[in-house]
């Protein structure tokens, strides 16, 4: 990954040419609205898995299943589509610093940027807590950044050791065996980071101690770039919903612990799409948005009302939905 462009004032067309250069999983921040990115599909290469294209295309294990349900995860195979889920509505909190959406299992990062260069938001798939493990909400900063950090095992990974009667070890030295990769930073919360990792198979999963973990090179491009005491939000955000133009959209993913999808999700939803009373309200498409919270897919779906049924078609429903009543 690169570190970044150049971000320099330029004219709408360059500007355009230049965005389109941008590395993975930047964007441009939209000047109205809350939608970034674009779903596509790409063809599967000989011997690739199905997490070696998620890696290449800065999305996570749950993501890239998500998206390609009838798709081998470890041999796709040559040839084969695979649909890139690469659009997402930006979680409904302050655009600034770091946020960590641990129910999309992925972060946002807010770069600063000087006067003249253009607003813009990073977003990378994570790895976070495990259950028993859960990694903490709220809000915190960085304290500190490690380059080729040393591990000190914590008290539940020698104690798990101990049961399997073996010895942890006091200290793991930077390299390959090293599970916090070789770039962390730190948070002001004692004992979590987000860093890197030597299992990136694991991004994208539930599958750390409550660290928040990157692909390598994702930590990597961000290392030198976020300075200390920048804030970092870690929220538990399921539902998100947001506008593109006119046009009202909602993502949902599965809850992490006892949440569940109800009234209240329905009218928090609502809330989130609450525009300015001088804007021309939208119709909402309420049958859809209870489907979508009630199966949460991670897409990002329009609630656009669906069409109006044709005058003969509605004459046939009425007449199907008669039939029934007088079968009863």
């Amino acid at each position: 990954m690169m570190a970044g462009p150049a971000w320099a004032e330029e004219d709408p067309q360059e500007q355009e040419e230049s965005e389109a250069e941008w590395p993975k999983g930047h964007y441009p921040l939209p000047e109205q609205g809350d939608v970034i990115g674009e779903d596509f599909v790409v063809t599967a290469k000989d011997e690739q898995t199905l997490l070696d294209i998620a890696r290449e295309h800065n999305v996570g294990y749950e993501e890239i299943r998500r998206a390609n349900p009838d798709v081998s995860v470890w041999l796709p195979g040559e040839g084969t589509e695979v649909v890139i889920p690469g659009r997402f509505i930006l979680p409904p909190v302050a655009r600034e610093g770091i946020v960590i959406n641990v129910a999309e299992l992925r972060l946002y990062y807010y770069p600063p940027v000087e006067e003249g260069e253009t607003p813009r938001v990073e977003t990378y798939p994570i790895g976070i807590g495990r259950e028993g493990f859960d990694t903490p909400l709220g809000k915190t900063k960085t304290t500190m950044r490690l380059k080729d950090p040393a591990w000190y095992p914590p008290r539940s990974v020698r104690e798990e050791a101990a049961e399997r009667g073996e010895t942890a070890p006091a200290v793991v030295p930077p390299g390959p065996d090293n599970p916090l990769g070789s770039h962390a930073i730190l948070l002001d919360i004692s004992g979590y980071l987000i860093h890197g990792t030597n299992q990136p198979d694991g991004i994208g999963m539930r599958a750390s101690r409550g660290c928040i973990r990157m692909f390598p090179e994702d930590i990597e491009s961000i290392f030198d770039r976020v300075p200390v005491g920048m804030q970092v939000n870690i929220i538990n955000q399921p539902i998100k919903a947001g506008w593109d133009g006119d046009t009202p959209y909602v993502q949902v993913y599965e809850a992490l612990g006892e949440q569940e999808a109800g009234m209240a999700s329905l009218m928090e939803t609502l809330a989130m799409l609450q525009r300015n009373d001088e804007e021309s309200a939208t119709p909402l498409n309420y049958e859809m948005l209870r489907e979508l919270l009630e199966n949460p897919s991670g897409e990002v779906v329009a609630l656009t009302p669906a069409p109006e049924p044709e005058p003969e078609e509605a004459v046939e429903e009425e007449q199907e939905l008669l039939w029934r009543e007088l079968a009863v």
